[in-house]
């Protein structure tokens, strides 16, 4: 029998996935392969029974080698920015060697119309998909909720919010459903050609955003509209690289050009339930927004 293998699964949402497919979907330990750059990070899987792998994603001998065996391969992106095309493709590759025959891959939404800097590169990958000789499901992932904790730390140590966002929306959710859909999927037999698009049930301004974080950590922020210009220069200004800001300012562009709006069924339809609402994924973490 063929097994299931999630890459990245040292990652936060590669760790949900072995977790959501040994509780949720009540796959065998023995029959999953998690692969990993740092396999001592995974001793305690290991240790229940999922065999780990080493994985080199600049290598196609070696994921060839890490992917022997898989039937149904999870490729979580990389966080290789600007080299993960090349390493996506790398994997590809390795997978259609090794005898892989369905590949679920972690995406954005809308790749082709996105602002994001990085969105050709999950464009491209979603292309080399279709030209493979592979079965493949595509997850276009939104926003977690998850990347509000970092920009919360400095909204509420600053009692200042800067965005370029306007009223433009975003319809995030939380990493641990779509850990959830990405174990479901990779543990049934479905092997069409698909791309589904997860998303929170409701979509939020930054004004929203911010509103709901204050009022769940008990304090004020105000919320102070700038251009795209000026979050670059910020984050340079906070010692961030020049990609890099160039990067952060891309989400505010995107979410201004609502290409982070639009609201799917498609977690719903994968699960069968309602994804977690934002107010109660604030409300549980609640204690980690209070510590800044």
């Amino acid at each position: 029998m063929s097994k299931l293998l999630v890459t990245g699964a040292s990652g936060h949402l590669g760790q949900l996935v072995l977790r959501h497919l040994i509780e949720t979907e009540k796959v065998p330990p023995s029959q999953i392969i998690a692969t990993t750059r740092k396999p001592e990070s995974l001793a305690d899987w290991a240790a229940k029974g999922v065999e780990v792998r080493v994985a080199d994603f600049n290598e196609v001998a070696s994921l060839q080698q890490a992917f022997a065996g898989a039937g149904r391969l999870l490729l979580i992106s990389t966080d290789g920015v600007g080299t993960r095309l090349t390493q996506h493709g790398n994997a590809i590759k390795a997978a259609e060697a090794a005898g892989v025959q369905h590949i679920i891959y972690t995406s954005m939404p809308d790749p082709a119309n996105s602002l994001v800097s990085f969105a050709p590169e999950h464009l491209a990958t979603e292309q080399l998909l279709e030209q493979s000789t592979l079965t493949w499901t595509i997850l276009r992932d939104s926003w977690y909720f998850e990347n509000i904790l970092h920009s919360a730390g400095v909204w509420l140590a600053t009692g200042k919010a800067y965005t370029a966002a306007g009223e433009g929306k975003l319809s995030h959710i939380a990493r641990e459903d779509l850990a959830r859909v990405a174990a479901k999927v990779l543990a049934s037999n479905n092997s069409e050609n698909r791309i589904y698009t997860l998303t929170g049930a409701e979509a939020f301004t930054t004004q929203e955003i911010v509103d709901l974080v204050a009022k769940t950590a008990g304090k004020t922020i105000q919320v102070i509209q700038v251009g795209v210009p000026d979050i670059v220069a910020g984050a340079v200004h906070a010692g961030l690289p020049e990609p890099i800001a160039q990067m952060v300012a891309s989400f505010d562009a995107n979410i201004a050009a609502g290409q982070f709006a639009a609201i799917t069924s498609d977690f719903t339809t994968l699960t069968g339930r309602a994804p977690l609402p934002f107010a109660q994924w604030l409300a549980e973490h609640k204690s980690a927004l209070v510590a800044h």
